[in-house]
């Protein structure tokens, strides 16, 4: 398994991934014109065609034995410049009467776009069947979660000083969304689903035009919406879990339809990217390919960025590889690799 750029003849197996992803999963919709449109974008950022404010690195896990896409993820170069970028910044107001000798905190929501500018980690998705530890294809999610640290730490100069990640929002056993149902239906005159697929599309325009300005009160929501603030669904869990490990934290702000939390960072702090470290590569065909691996080894150039698994750890800035290894990243003695203890 490897990870590397999307190419532009990737359109098919991308609409399949998204296909398989299904409702939920708002940056991957099931359109074939946006999808090549994002293929396009991805292909601008690469070869250093984008400004700045409008880079889209967009990743696929390559199966190596078939040349399957089993997976995807990106990172937006900047969020909230094209588009507004929108949260609720969970805060508190406190009201007192000296009088009644009465003084209570209340909580509330307040429409937000503190984010703009930021740096977004997102899209990660893995085929069920490339998922768990039950067969030869093991953590691949971490694989996909981890090279993009990689990728931002070799070229770190491209972001800026921040980043986050939006995390699903809880919904009930009828898949529905408490926090959606008892807010968002209020002001959208459409059900969840075409809301959030409107977002994925990049309409997003009628959120601030339709969302209230002022402050909400959560007091006048009910309890099992109350309940939603900040909590994940349930199979976003191993992807939030994963996120804090590298540092991402939870900073307050969710997101405006499901209620699910924003986790986020400052880049240099992320332990990926602090951590990782440069190594010239050694290909050696006595060296024997190891099933499980410890360390991410990742290609230090843009558009042939490249990261896999690799079965040795560094000795004296230098990297053993198998040939099968080397093939793997397309890597050969005397190249620089990046790599990262996991």
């Amino acid at each position: 398994m490897r990870i590397r750029p999307i190419a532009r003849d990737d359109l098919d197996g991308l609409q399949a991934l998204s296909q398989q992803a299904g409702v939920g999963f708002t940056s991957l919709p099931d359109n074939r014109e946006f999808l090549a449109g994002k293929i396009e974008a991805a292909a601008s950022a690469f070869e250093e065609r984008t400004e700045r404010d409008n880079r889209l690195y967009f990743f696929v896990l390559e199966d190596e034995t078939d040349g399957e896409l089993a997976g995807c993820c990106a990172i937006e170069g900047q969020v909230g410049h094209d588009v507004p970028f929108y949260h609720y910044r969970l805060g508190t107001l406190a009201h007192s009467s000296v009088q009644l000798d009465l003084h209570r905190t209340i909580d509330t929501l307040f429409l937000s776009s503190d984010h703009t500018g930021d740096a977004e980690v997102c899209s990660l998705f893995v085929r069920p069947e490339y998922r768990g530890e039950a067969n030869r294809h093991l953590r691949n999610g971490a694989l996909l979660s981890k090279a993009r640290w990689l990728f931002i730490a070799e070229f770190r100069d491209r972001f800026p000083e921040k980043v986050l990640a939006e995390m699903r929002g809880l919904f009930d056993d009828n898949n529905r969304s408490p926090f959606w149902e008892s807010l968002g239906r209020h002001f959208f005159p459409m059900d969840f689903d075409e809301a959030d697929r409107l977002t994925g599309l990049g309409q997003k325009s009628f959120i601030g035009e339709l969302m209230p300005k002022f402050p909400i009160y959560t007091t006048f929501m009910p309890e099992e919406a109350r309940e939603c603030i900040g909590q994940v669904h349930r199979h976003t869990r191993p992807a939030l879990e994963m996120l804090k490990k590298e540092g991402l934290r939870w900073e307050g702000y969710i997101d405006i339809f499901d209620g699910g939390p924003t986790v986020e960072a400052y880049i240099d702090d992320v332990r990926a990217v602090r951590n990782s470290q440069r190594c010239r590569v050694e290909v050696d065909a006595n060296a024997i390919e190891e099933s499980v691996s410890r360390w991410l080894a990742a290609t230090t150039t843009m558009l042939g960025f490249t990261a896999a698994w690799v079965g040795r750890a560094p000795r004296d800035e230098s990297i053993v590889l198998t040939p099968a290894e080397a093939r793997r990243l397309n890597v050969t003695t005397g190249d620089t690799l990046r790599l990262l203890e996991t």
